[in-house]
């Protein structure tokens, strides 16, 4: 989707548009590589910066069955988000997999939140709560299958399987779920293939003790994007659609969005407060990283590490400024600062070093839109390309950006 209204002048300097139709398109994508398992949509870390609520409710709305989250605190305001929405919490169930000795699992229990198990001092904790509430918390026990992150190893999980049974038998818990996650699920080498292979058997040994000990979840889920997409047999009963539901690739290396079928959601842009000649040789930004290689034209955009933008980034990441003549292609130069950085447009006209050299026409001009990162159908650079100039994952370039961007929900050619 194309987007043509210009940058708002009463918000602040700088919005991220989200797209709320590439959402439910992209879902339909995940839907289709996994269509016998249900689809839990993850929505943790704000919605991977794109916003909990209104992706939630379009998850729903696109026919997800779940929702997932990382933090509790999280997950009690998605909660309380779709209570308001009128959501029947029958039909959006919520999984909240972190968890501390000091958690509110009253509040969890009491908000039908869903809650990982992964070692018995945290089952304790959620049965006293359960005991206290009068209520049987739901609970998915949480199998370490090769990240070393949460989940109970092998050696462990008699121990735990055998507190769950009791839980269980004495009304505290419900055993909903059993999950675990791939650590090289967007690794196509010989070595990621053997990791998948290790973490299913793992997964499968540890259901079998799970059974063992009376313990049989109905739901048993292992994949997330990377496992959907590549990995048809860690489908089990449920997929965790995470990076894959914002239209980015698990592994750009592997195949990018557009190789996927896949539609960025998030397009960010700020207007550009100065359009000006340096001259050549000129530095620009902190420590003079960038000099001009010629008579330039320089941009600014109000945006900034403050923001959420990677310094690492600097001297290297693409920007299109939508200008009245077209998109100008303009590239990071210097260094991100706090709150702004410059952009070089392309060289300029006139003779250097000649006070009031006639440059030409700018190529752009104060209060374009500079875009950072979007849809590449639209000529948007993307996440996948800050996250190479960044030396990072596309993961990290939506997801820091700063809570104070207004996101700008676009429905069906509404913003709201």
């Amino acid at each position: 989707m194309t987007d043509t209204h210009a940058p708002r002048a009463d918000a602040y300097p700088g919005e991220a548009l989200i797209d709320h139709g590439a959402i439910a398109h992209n879902l339909r994508v995940l839907r289709a590589a996994a269509p016998a398992a249900k689809q839990m949509a993850v929505v943790k870390a704000n919605a991977y910066g794109h916003g909990l609520l209104p992706v939630a409710l379009t998850a729903l709305a696109s026919g997800s069955d779940w929702l997932g989250v990382a933090q509790l605190p999280e997950a009690v305001e998605l909660r309380e988000g779709l209570d308001r929405a009128g959501v029947d919490r029958a039909d959006a169930p919520v999984l909240a997999w972190i968890t501390t000795p000091g958690s509110d699992f009253a509040g969890a229990i009491r908000a039908g939140i869903d809650l990982s198990v992964s070692w018995t001092w945290v089952l304790d904790a959620i049965s006293a709560a359960a005991r206290a509430v009068g209520r049987p918390a739901r609970v998915h026990v949480k199998i370490d299958t090769g990240m070393s992150r949460a989940g109970s190893t092998l050696a462990d999980l008699p121990a735990l399987a055998s507190a769950l049974a009791a839980a269980q038998a004495d009304g505290l818990v419900e055993v909903v779920g059993a999950w675990s996650h791939l650590s090289r699920g967007d690794d196509p080498s010989e070595g990621g293939l053997a990791s998948t292979a290790s973490h299913v058997g793992i997964f499968e040994r540890g259901l079998r003790m799970l059974g063992e000990a009376g313990v049989r979840p109905a739901i048993r889920h292992l994949a997330a994007t990377a496992g959907i997409l590549w990995h048809p047999e860690t489908h089990y009963d449920m997929v965790r659609a995470g990076i894959g539901l914002y239209g980015l690739s698990p592994d750009p290396a592997v195949a990018d969005s557009r190789e996927l079928g896949l539609r960025p959601a998030m397009t960010l842009r700020a207007p550009l407060t100065s359009v000006k000649v340096i001259e050549r040789g000129a530095p620009v930004s902190y420590g003079g990283t960038w000099r001009a290689p010629t008579r330039r034209w320089a941009g600014l955009v109000p945006l900034g590490y403050g923001d959420g933008i990677l310094r690492s980034a600097s001297n290297a990441a693409p920007v299109v400024v939508r200008g009245p003549g077209g998109d100008v292609p303009a590239r990071c130069a210097g260094r991100v600062c706090m709150d702004q950085f410059v952009i070089d447009l392309g060289p300029a006209g006139g003779a250097a070093g000649t006070p009031g050299s006639q440059s030409g026409a700018p190529p752009a001009r104060v209060g374009d839109g500079a875009v950072l990162f979007g849809d590449p159908a639209t000529g948007a650079p993307t996440a996948d390309q800050w996250a190479a100039a960044a030396g990072t994952i596309n993961y990290e370039v939506v997801t820091r950006l700063g809570d104070h961007i207004p996101r700008i929900h676009i429905r069906a050619g509404r913003s709201q």
